[in-house]
């Protein structure tokens, strides 16, 4: 796979729009910062729509004769229950049974699946076991992906193609086209609003971000940068591989990932260690609400009684909630809801109290608007 820098078709957009593109996610350019104010951004992804690029996710197409099988052998989850049309959650482990990465897997048909995967190193267990596997293992670096997060993404949206975009469940995806161009809209997001996923090709994807804003301004859609992105899947309690795993071999259980984790098919790479760990766990993913006019640092230490017990791992100061907010990996004893804990911020001591996450939204009924009878 290669390993050469990565460009966007989106430089100039971004560019105008106030951002150095200075900083990089997988090699990839991001505008991690606009002109405008982020806090802005996060105002109209939660009351209106922002619209962000997310191409700096790795995508890899892999199909074949032997790809169930592959993929079910590198991946904690069961591929085999998902069906076609189906966006399927999983983690990667390594041989001791430690996440490596997370990953999205789009299933197509069968033996046909495209993967969407972040900042680990998924892509090297691919190459080391490919050649065990009739399968073919393809890096996609034309695809670009833009996201559209908000309440009013599906009425924006929904008049420009052909697909029953209303009828698309959470997590699912479907070929289709937008604004005549060929796309696979995928409905999900790390906003914790509804929100779809565009798979549009380098060349079309220009055309496609403007037209998504030209068809969005009368609602209020605006362009939003990585800070806000950042911003709102804090506040929704959405992890960041590796950021929220900072012992360097976390499992699945300290993240609170046992729904991704099927010990009842058969083996997987790192299962053996993976099942032994159950019960072990050092630390778990925890919510604090700090008494701060700010965000605490992530990597500060957090203390009880004088005794370390945690570290921050990702943060924000919620404008939307007016609270500071911390995700934090805390030792077991003291994750209970109503913990009084201290962050040792530099020179600064900072109580928090361990809350429920996420804490927006906790019941999902943004992503997940309730059935009514």
């Amino acid at each position: 796979m290669s390993t050469n820098t990565r460009t966007t078709a989106l430089e100039s957009r971004h560019r105008a729009l106030g951002s150095d593109l200075a900083q990089s996610w997988n090699s990839l350019p991001i505008p991690q910062n606009y002109s405008t104010n982020a806090y802005d951004e996060v105002a109209a992804t939660r009351y209106r729509a922002g619209l962000i690029e997310v191409t700096g996710l790795r995508i890899v197409n892999v199909t074949g004769p032997d790809a169930l099988k592959f993929l079910n052998y590198l991946l904690t989850t069961d591929v085999s229950k998902a069906e076609p049309g189906d966006s399927h959650i999983s983690n990667t482990v390594n041989d001791a049974g430690a996440l490596i990465d997370d990953v999205l897997v789009y299933i197509n048909g069968p033996n046909d699946y495209r993967i969407s995967h972040g900042g680990g190193v998924f892509d090297e267990a691919l190459r080391e076991y490919a050649p065990k596997f009739n399968v073919k293992v393809e890096p996609d670096n034309d695809v670009h992906i833009i996201s559209l997060q908000g309440p009013v993404a599906l009425e924006v949206l929904a008049p420009h193609t052909p697909a029953d975009l209303a009828g698309l469940g959470y997590f699912k995806h479907v070929k289709t086209t937008l604004f005549g161009k060929p796309v696979t809209l995928a409905r999900g997001g790390y906003s914790g609003e509804r929100g779809y996923e565009v798979f549009t090709s380098r060349a079309d994807a220009g055309f496609i971000w403007d037209a998504i804003l030209e068809a969005g301004k009368s609602k209020g859609v605006v362009p939003a940068s990585w800070t806000c992105l950042d911003t709102v899947r804090v506040e929704s309690g959405l992890l960041f591989f590796p950021f929220d795993m900072p012992h360097g071999d976390t499992t699945p259980w300290e993240v609170r990932a046992d729904w991704t984790v099927d010990l009842s098919k058969p083996d997987f790479r790192g299962k053996a260690a993976l099942a032994a760990s159950k019960g072990k766990e050092r630390s778990f993913i925890t919510g604090l609400e700090v008494d701060s006019a700010d965000a605490a640092t992530p990597g500060a230490k957090i203390y009880a009684g004088g005794k370390e017990v945690g570290v921050v791992t990702s943060t924000c100061f919620s404008q939307h909630l007016m609270k500071s907010l911390a995700m934090a990996q805390i030792v077991p004893s003291h994750t209970a809801l109503g913990t009084a804990v201290e962050i040792k911020d530099g020179d600064k001591t900072l109580p928090a109290t361990v809350v429920r996450m996420p804490f927006y939204d906790p019941m999902r009924f943004r992503t997940h608007p309730p059935v009514r009878g």
